[in-house]
């Protein structure tokens, strides 16, 4: 199975249809985004076709992405787990570093998702990858220069299973 994942598009439709095309191309059998829509109109482009996962951003002020998710896919809330296979994940935007370091170290799961930083990346802990798959650039020390996603391939494991994608858009 490949999953898609996402996170931190701000409302900007050109990034949210280039990660759409990407996963498209891809051929992904789901995506997983992992916060700060910001609005619902930034939402529905995911409406693709394959099954869609979402957590809540620190940035999605506005209550109706729920029900704009909910009306084509999962929306989980603060954080979620979800079995893609074999593989355990859990989501969460990342706001709390504690927070994603508890999912990680836990050894409950093969993979943690969150965004937040702006910065992707994946890391292996205790058989435990942690995965970010990037988002807008922002001018803030660390986060990328370009937007990224990243794509899971559940038929790997650890690190190698994790592509990250820099998307011009």
């Amino acid at each position: 199975m490949l999953v898609g994942i996402v996170s931190d598009t701000h409302d900007d439709l050109a990034a949210v249809e280039a990660a759409v095309d990407l996963f498209e191309s891809k051929g992904v059998d789901a995506i997983v985004h992992c916060g700060d829509f910001v609005a619902p109109f930034s939402v529905t482009p995911f409406d693709a076709g394959v099954d869609f996962h979402a957590v809540r951003g620190n940035n999605d002020g506005e209550w109706a992405v729920e029900s704009t998710v909910n009306s084509f896919g999962t929306y989980l809330g603060e954080a979620g787990t979800l079995p893609f296979d074999a593989v355990d994940v859990a989501v969460t935007h990342g706001t709390s570093e504690v927070v994603v370091d508890a999912l990680v170290d836990c050894g409950d799961y093969d993979y943690v998702l969150h965004g937040h930083t702006h910065a992707h990346g994946a890391e292996e802990r205790d058989g435990t990858v942690r995965v970010n798959p990037g988002g807008l650039p922002i001018p803030v020390d660390g986060a990328d220069d370009a937007f990224h996603v990243a794509t899971l391939d559940t038929t790997k494991s650890g690190v190698a299973a994790v592509t990250h994608h820099r998307l011009d858009r």
